[in-house]
């Protein structure tokens, strides 16, 4: 608990350091604007113009336009818009059956970045930071999870602690026209262009206290060691490609690890409107996961995220994950979250996998053998403004299963779980 309770602190104060700065919304690119920088009654139309068609998520990812603009403690410093925001959840999990599994831990996460309009397009530079290494490397309980490892074993039914650095990356945008324009992003830590935005910068998940038993189809990516990519953007839509390296985070949390680029993806997204956002993509990655040293995997998602400005935003998703050499593993998820007003949000997920890393042991009966597990979890958050950007929302979660009957010796005939949480967010 003494180490819990030293975590948040010093999350809590990452993310107030910059407590005496200016308080304020900032838009994402709104091309509209390009060509040209905004003068303060530019700066004011533009905020009561009507939602751009999209909104950024991690990396280079795309969401609705509805899903709004950042919001943290912003800095003018000369030229440059300097912001901060960033989160901490203190968490209590318990899973029942016999792999089940209760921890008290937390969770975090703080992004400094700083952007710059000109006359001929936009610089960013991007950090995003983690405390959860001072949790051990088995991180916390979550049934039906797998993905990475801790002391040199496959961690199953665990999710993984993050690292320190999520991400140490600039992005350039360079304007073709007032609408257009092409982009360079990359750095030593960042996400190449492959899948959805990662589910803690997802509206569909913004409350949701527990992480996808689907991460490693969907969004495990989002801490790379080595990304390159370029695209083009317009409006409403997003063509883009990435050399990166393959190979998942190692259990080293706290350094940053030799880029490879020995991987690649593509992605194409559509924003037709300020409520829907489409991606596709696909990526071959050499030897991703620890656990199959010897496999590449191609990789291929697709996504429809929808967010109507009122409060409701909901995802769906499927990935295919085909192991060269080994099987396909696919994967479905549908995740919503909505604030019913300034105060209450009902938030829900839905996944279906079928994993084969459920027995690690290679002398096991059932190593190797793939199963196809649901998940469905439901959960409330009571959100409390406390000045500003700064919140503390209250609230839980409960999960059900859905099994083939040959785990119940593993599991228990219907294992359950649920998560309690107290989150303090700078912004969001």
């Amino acid at each position: 608990m003494t180490k819990i309770l030293r975590v948040a602190l010093m999350s809590a104060t990452m993310m107030a350091a910059p407590a005496m700065a200016q308080t304020t919304d900032t838009q994402h690119m709104d091309h509209s604007h390009m060509g040209h920088e905004m003068n303060a009654p530019e700066m004011a139309s533009k905020q009561h113009s009507p939602s751009p068609t999209f909104a950024e998520g991690s990396g280079t990812a795309r969401l609705p336009g509805n899903e709004g603009a950042m919001h943290g403690l912003h800095i003018m410093a000369g030229d440059w818009m300097v912001m901060a925001h960033g989160a901490v959840s203190t968490q209590y999990t318990n899973h029942d059956g016999p792999r089940g599994d209760d921890k008290v831990y937390a969770t975090s996460m703080a992004m400094l970045s700083a952007s710059k309009e000109s006359n001929w397009g936009r610089i960013q530079l991007r950090s995003m930071f983690s405390l959860e290494p001072l949790m051990r490397n088995r991180g916390y309980p979550n049934l039906f999870a797998s993905g990475e490892t801790a002391g040199g074993e496959p961690l199953v039914d665990r999710q993984h602690p993050h690292d320190l650095f999520m991400e140490l990356a600039g992005r350039v945008d360079v304007n073709l026209s007032e609408t257009s324009g092409v982009f360079f992003y990359g750095g030593p830590v960042g996400e190449p262009a492959l899948g959805p935005s990662a589910f803690m910068h997802r509206g569909s998940s913004a409350y949701n206290p527990e992480s996808p038993i689907t991460h490693h189809w969907f969004d495990s990516t989002h801490i790379t060691y080595g990304v390159a990519t370029a695209g083009f953007f317009s409006p409403k839509v997003q063509l883009e490609t990435s050399l990166f390296t393959g190979q998942e985070p190692d259990e080293h949390r706290w350094n940053i690890e030799k880029p490879r680029f020995d991987s690649w993806s593509v992605r194409a997204t559509l924003t037709p409107s300020p409520k829907w956002a489409l991606q596709v993509s696909h990526g071959q990655l050499k030897q991703p996961e620890a656990s199959h040293a010897d496999e590449d995997e191609r990789r291929t998602t697709a996504s429809v995220h929808y967010a109507n400005s009122k409060g409701l935003a909901a995802m769906l998703a499927f990935a295919a994950k085909d192991r060269v050499p080994g099987d396909t593993l696919t994967a479905w998820i549908a995740e919503a979250n909505w604030d019913l007003d300034d105060h209450n949000t009902l938030f829900g997920r839905f996944e279906n996998v079928r994993n084969d890393e459920l027995f690690p042991d290679h002398d096991a009966a059932l190593h190797d053998q793939p199963f196809r597990v649901s998940k469905f979890q439901a959960g409330y958050a009571y959100r409390m403004p406390l000045g500003g950007p700064v919140e503390l929302a209250l609230g839980g979660s409960a999960s059900a299963y859905v099994k083939p009957a040959a785990l119940d010796a593993a599991y228990g005939k219907n294992p359950w779980g649920y998560t309690l949480f107290a989150r303090l967010s700078v912004g969001h």
